[in-house]
């Protein structure tokens, strides 16, 4: 099927093709994401009204949505400019008015003509104790009464658009609406009791009662289901696709990780051991990996990492592990490297640093498979950079990395297996809509000796009793990092507030004593500053969410935060993780400034409650909501139209499995269910997905 089918062309057409849509509509539509009629089939009512007819006013409380049959009475027109125009109106049992502002006069004779029956619908109100009806939404003779729904759902709306136009377009496009054959599982789909496709968009559309508006009614639902499905199957096309580029198969025999894990002072966790193994099971099979490692704050995901880096190694390849600043590299080679040493690897890095001769020979020993692990910033992406034989690239800190360059990657060695490592635990429905593609290692508990982190929160206002307390730490040869506020929307602006905080430090703890770090330093100062205090040189490091990754000072003890509440929960979690890596007793304080709002207490006292990453990830969606939580800028979340990943994630994770098995019974999507799923992903724009299976 090489393009839209035809079936969908009247979905794919103008929306001046549609009733009730002119010029003026069809300018304002776009504004809401509406651009063809088959947007409007997504576009659902938020709400809806009963239009339910009674026989009298009497005993219905304003302000309400009545329907009522009346006869007409007299016109009063107004008797001076801006009055309105009134129409004296009687039901079964009380008469009551009409009330028109900016009125035509002809217009109102012709449909509320004197002495003939009407029935009028809209929100009766009292005004001085009399009750009245301001322009009526709906004015319909006898004869047409069936054409107002007892239930009128209500459409969300745009400037220069009101319900009657919307309604009337929708329709139009539902009456569009084909039938098309079934995608989902027969089991799956008798079991959730959803109706067909075509059933399921006309009663969406047609809401009985508010009971039917409800996210859980079996029509919404389905076609949520919908949605993810045809989410997931493009994901899992592209995790096929990515599976049948032939990767290398690199069996380690596991004898360079016992050496190291002989030289470990501790034992690795379950976690760790099973995450090993499903990676090195990746790594062995003919196609290629493609595996996110989720770990929370100090889980031990550099270990693991370690371990599949050996294991390219061992099979006769390299591996690379790429980190997002200079810092973490060199952090990452210090740790690494008496380990390498361990198992007899050459282990060494390469930056942007890196330059003249000892670029030169660094590049040479890469190229004749001399290192066996490079570690680097994303100048290992270079021209100039050259494997012997790529087998394995990490990736770590999944956010600066997106699709684009993990392809980029994929092009330097044959098909190199792929390990991306998170520190943001993400949640499971997240996890679903943005790694799709890919497959998970969750890493789910602590190595031992970890001491939890005391957690306390501090008014602002109590200043000299935190640095007296630091005083006192530093006094015992300890470390703290002190983490200032993100005032503005500018770097500057934090860069002044973090200066003012370094230099007021300075003068109560000693000039010597206290460093800075912050995102405007040239690389090369930045690097000076965390050296002097990884040394221990300086003993309290000011700094702005600089030091938020991966930073490993196990000698740092105690964090103190300013201005907390400014913070998103997923960041706070992060930087606490900062401390607590050695065997000191580490305390994290939150400074705040009162008075707090209600979500910024809750964000707070929820960090004091629990070290649970995946628990705070899960709190931080409920209050934050999805794209805040991955950063949307870098995310491409998808945007669902009907579904809520949040909400659904049980809808998510069903179509993820049903989308892997469909396509496992039917890679090219040849069979009956497998063309009707090639349908939904035309309708759904997920054209992503039929590409990848003309190019597969």
């Amino acid at each position: 099927m090489s393009g839209r089918p035809e079936i969908l062309f009247p979905l794919f057409a103008g929306l001046e093709t549609l009733a009730g849509v002119g010029p003026k509509s069809a300018r304002n539509l776009p504004q809401m994401g509406v651009e063809r009629p088959r947007d409007l089939l997504f576009t659902l009512p938020h709400t809806g009204v009963s239009r339910r007819l009674i026989p009298t006013i009497r005993g219905a409380e304003p302000p309400a949505v009545v329907t009522v049959g009346v006869t007409v009475g007299n016109h009063y027109p107004p008797r001076a400019r801006g009055k309105p125009y009134r129409i004296q109106v009687r039901d079964a049992q009380e008469t009551f008015q009409l009330v028109f502002f900016h009125a035509h006069p002809d217009y109102l004779n012709k449909v509320l003509p004197s002495g003939q029956k009407r029935i009028i619908s809209g929100k009766l109100e009292l005004f001085d104790n009399i009750a009245q009806m301001p322009h009526p939404d709906h004015i319909l003779r006898p004869e047409e009464a069936d054409d107002l729904p007892e239930f009128e759902p209500l459409y969300p709306l745009t400037a220069g658009l009101t319900q009657k136009p919307m309604r009337r377009a929708v329709l139009s496009a539902v009456e569009r609406a084909p039938e098309l054959a079934e995608w989902i599982d027969p089991g799956l789909k008798k079991r959730e009791s959803w109706p067909d496709w075509g059933t399921a968009i006309r009663a969406v559309h047609h809401p009985a009662s508010a009971v039917d508006l409800s996210p859980d009614a079996a029509p919404r639902r389905r076609i949520a289901y919908d949605e993810f499905f045809a989410h997931q199957l493009t994901l899992a096309l592209a995790r096929a696709f990515g599976r049948r580029a032939k990767g290398v198969e690199s069996r380690a025999t596991a004898v360079l990780q016992a050496r190291v894990i002989k030289a470990l002072p501790y034992r690795p966790t379950a976690a760790q051991t099973r995450a090993i193994a499903e990676i090195c099971a990746d790594m062995a099979a003919p196609a290629r990996m493609n595996r996110l490692l989720q770990g929370d704050v100090g889980a031990g995901k550099t270990l693991v990492a370690l371990m599949a880096l050996l294991a390219a190694v061992e099979a006769g390849g390299q591996g690379v592990m790429m980190a997002p600043t200079e810092i973490l590299t060199r952090q990452h080679l210090d740790g690494l490297r008496p380990l390498a040493g361990a198992a007899g690897v050459r282990l060494d890095s390469l930056t942007g640093r890196d330059t003249g001769r000892e670029r030169q020979a660094k590049l040479k020993a890469l190229a004749d498979g001399e290192i066996g692990i490079l570690v680097g910033t994303h100048a290992v992406f270079q021209k100039d950079v050259d494997f012997a034989d790529l087998r394995l690239v990490v990736i770590d800190e999944q956010h600066r990395f997106g699709v684009r360059q993990r392809m980029e990657l994929g092009a330097k060695g044959v098909a190199p297996d792929v390990l991306v490592m998170t520190a943001t635990p993400i949640p499971r429905s997240l996890a679903l809509t943005h790694y799709g593609d890919m497959d998970v290692s969750v890493l789910d508990e602590k190595p031992p000796g970890r001491v939890p982190v005391a957690t306390a929160l501090v008014s602002a206002g109590r200043m000299t009793e935190v640095v007296a307390h630091l005083r006192a730490a530093i006094a015992g040869g300890r470390q703290a990092y002190w983490v200032c506020p993100l005032v503005g929307e500018s770097e500057v602006v934090d860069l002044t507030a973090a200066e003012e905080r370094f230099r007021h430090l300075r003068a109560e703890l000693g000039e010597e004593v206290v460093g800075l770090v912050h995102g405007q330093l040239p690389p090369a100062e930045k690097d000076t500053a965390m050296a002097r205090f990884i040394a221990g040189q300086t003993r309290v490091l000011v700094a702005t969410t600089a030091i938020e990754v991966g930073v490993d000072v196990p000698n740092a003890s105690i964090m103190v935060i300013e201005r907390a509440e400014t913070f998103g929960l997923a960041q706070l979690h992060q930087l606490r993780g900062r401390v607590g890596r050695g065997a000191e007793k580490s305390t994290c304080l939150m400074m705040f400034r009162p008075p707090l709002s209600e979500t910024a207490r809750r964000r707070l006292e929820i960090l004091r409650e629990t070290e649970d990453g995946f628990r705070i990830s899960e709190e931080d969606l409920a209050m934050r909501g999805a794209g805040d939580v991955i950063g949307v800028a870098q995310s491409g979340l998808p945007r669902f139209q009907v579904a809520d990943p949040e909400r659904q994630a049980d809808l998510m994770s069903l179509a993820q499995s049903d989308a892997r098995k469909l396509l496992a019974d039917d890679p090219l999507l040849e069979t009956g269910r497998g063309q009707a799923a090639r349908v939904l992903l035309w309708l759904m724009e997920q054209d992503k997905g039929i590409r990848l299976l003309s190019v597969g």
